[in-house]
This record gives structure tokens, sequence and C-alpha cells, in this order.
């Protein structure tokens, strides 16, 4: 499955040491109630930080964030502060205690409701508790509007921008009933 959008999950340890790990394994699992999943290696710094404190939030950065995203997935939190060397700005989450990335247009706090063992991965299922939207990301319906939010994909080592809109959920109906 590919391309993947490019994710930053924060996480927070019991004693308030936060970690960002640049993520493209990451998927919907489903809407009611709203859950997402992430498979990490259990030998990441993270895992054991999610492990402990139950709770990840799913930041989602615009293109102009690419080269901090990248640098952070190159580096182990283990060993340097990814936010300080990054300069990316810690918000308070509304729901849990990981913080929010301000540079990113999109916040996903969510909390672990399982957690699969697939070998030298842990898959985390996350309840979405509270999604946070910048203003200027919003289209008039109050939806995300992708082209001002501008993420972007992770395919095999590379980068690449989300491509113009092609049509809406159910517009092919027409066409396929007659």
């Amino acid at each position: 499955m590919y391309p993947c959008p490019v994710t930053l999950v924060t996480c927070r340890d019991s004693k308030e040491n936060d970690n960002i790990l640049t993520f493209a394994w990451i998927g919907v699992l489903g809407a009611k109630p709203p859950m997402i999943g992430i498979g990490l290696n259990k030998s990441r710094h993270s895992t054991a930080m999610i492990e402990e404190s139950g709770e990840f939030i799913v930041n989602i950065p615009g293109e102009d964030a690419l080269e901090e995203s990248d640098w952070c997935g190159c580096v182990s939190g283990k060993d340097v502060d990814k936010f300080g060397k990054a300069k990316f700005t810690k918000e308070p989450a509304s729901k849990v205690k990981a913080p929010l990335i301000k540079e990113c247009p999109v916040n996903i706090e969510c909390v672990v409701k399982e957690k699969l063992d697939l070998g030298a991965y842990r898959l985390f299922i996350g309840e979405i508790v509270e999604t946070h939207a910048d203003e200027g990301v919003l289209n008039e319906e109050g939806n995300i509007d992708f082209a001002k939010a501008a993420p972007f994909l992770y395919n095999v080592g590379e980068y690449w921008s989300i491509g113009k809109k092609k049509g809406l959920y159910g517009f092919a109906v027409k066409k396929f009933s007659d």
C-alpha cells in the first residue's frame, strides 16, 4: 500500500520526556468509533513511550516542514531533543499528555485501545479523542482542504506532494447506474 502520508507522531513518557517519530506506516481503521493504527518496530524509543503512556498524537505536517520531518525520522529521540533541534513548538493537547506540534496544521489526539504484536512490530490501535485543524486549512464547510494543508507523501525513500482533486465521493454513481 503506497504512497503513504507522512505524519509526525508525538508521545510523552511518565518523566515528561517528549519525542517525535516520523511515520508513514499509518492507517484509518474505523469511523465509529474513529480509530487510527500505527505500527512501530518494538526496538524504537517511541514504542516504549507509547506502551507506558497509552496515548499518542498524529500530527500532519505541511510541505513547509519536509526537511524537519525527514530529519526527525533519521535520528533517535533517545539521543537528541527533536523538538529543540527541529525548532518545532510544543502545544498542550486537550485530551492527552503528549504535545501537539504547532507547525503542523492538523493534530489528532489518540488513546491506545488495543495493541497487537506483529513479529518485530507492535501495532497500536488508537481511538481518536480530539482533532485540531488550523482555520487556514479549512474549507467553507469546516472540513480540511488538503490543497491548503499541503501534506506530503512517502513512497519507498521518496517524498511526493499530493496532486489535484479528481472528484467527490459518489461522483461516478450516475455513470454506472444506467
